[in-house]
């Protein structure tokens, strides 16, 4: 018996800004920072979106693809470093929206940009013990990054839900692996709007060491190569660390591309990966192979191995927007809108 994914839901902000909008703004070249990054535009959350509607948006959409009752999830875990709440769950609140409390447990997550890889490993144990029969892990953010910094550039807003379970199961979930140490390449204290970084120590020896290392660990573990695998998604908080990161392990432009949406609509921090899976998940066929090695500052990666099963081709994958269709439907924001629906521009006309 394994565990794996029963559905999958995914909801990105129709809202866009281009780094050409943002760099003009602060007297920097925006479109030399895009190419650099290898991001076209990032989304942009409206003024009444959140975690919380971001989070219940795709599970919604998750629940709408299977005939399976709100009331059978057991569990549901929202992962995140963007919760509307310091104190008050974002998890007890999708569960009311979608119909599922009251649940067994319910809570919030944080591991940085893992924080929904790890949700679903929790409820992958969950299911496999038989405690529950099916666990909701979300991953969403309304990403931050202060006004001028490099972060400005990508931080963007989405989020994707996953239903486990071992019941008619989409993609099984044949191995999964996780590698993590204290690397503080990225943080933000409490009560802190905007978090810090060390700049490129983000990537060497934070990001590169720690999704390589975990992904080598899931090659070892499934006794596996690159070329056994149909699709890879790694997360991406840019357009160029993922796509590296891919070629020095091994894997080709064919098996990243279906994946990397970062060029669209930025880094997604907790949905970036989950984001990433969907679009795959979105035209996958039966019996191919994914490849995913999702990365959290702080620091640590978790790594996956699934195998598409012929019961993808009895869910309703046309019951919501595929992530292409989303894409589809952007609507470019000037920089005062964007500081207006992001909460930069302060009534006194301040800039926070």
């Amino acid at each position: 018996m394994k565990s794996g994914v029963v559905s999958y839901g995914a909801y990105v902000p129709r809202y866009r800004i281009r780094p050409k909008d943002i760099g003009a703004v602060w007297g920097s070249d925006g479109e030399a920072m895009g190419r650099a990054l290898n991001i076209k535009s990032k989304s942009v959350p409206a003024p009444d979106e959140d975690v919380i509607t971001i989070s219940v948006e795709a599970a919604r959409a998750c629940m709408a693809k299977v005939d399976v009752e709100p009331t059978d999830i057991g569990a549901i875990y929202v992962g995140s470093e963007s919760h509307p709440y310091a104190v008050k769950p974002t998890a007890t609140v999708v569960a009311e929206a979608i119909g599922a409390g009251p649940v067994m447990t319910a809570a919030d997550f944080e591991f940085a940009c893992k924080a929904g890889t790890a949700a679903i490993q929790t409820t992958m144990g969950l299911t496999l013990s038989k405690m529950m029969t099916y666990g909701l892990a979300i991953g969403a953010d309304t990403s931050q990054g202060a006004p001028g910094d490099a972060l400005e550039y990508s931080a963007s807003a989405g989020g994707a839900a996953f239903l486990i379970g071992t019941d008619r199961v989409i993609a099984e979930i044949d191995h999964t692996v996780s590698y993590t140490t204290d690397t503080p390449d990225f943080w933000r204290r409490e009560g802190q709007r905007y978090p810090s970084h060390g700049g490129r120590f983000t990537g060497e020896p934070a990001y590169f060491k720690h999704v390589l290392s975990c992904a080598q660990l899931l090659l070892k573990r499934a006794a596996t190569k690159p070329e056994d695998y149909d699709y890879a998604v790694f997360h991406q908080p840019n357009g160029k660390f993922p796509v590296r990161a891919g070629k020095q392990l091994g894997f080709k432009d064919e098996q990243l591309d279906a994946g990397l949406l970062v060029r669209e609509i930025g880094n997604t921090y907790s949905g970036a990966i989950l984001v990433g899976l969907s679009a795959i998940l979105d035209e996958a066929e039966p019996g191919e192979r994914i490849f995913a090695v999702g990365y959290g500052s702080g620091a640590g990666s978790d790594a996956f191995d699934f195998t598409v099963t012929p019961e993808i081709t009895k869910i309703r994958r046309n019951a919501t927007p595929t992530l292409k269709e989303q894409l589809k439907n952007a609507v470019f924001l000037d920089y005062a809108t964007y500081a207006k629906f992001r909460g930069k521009i302060l009534l006194g006309g301040a800039v926070s």
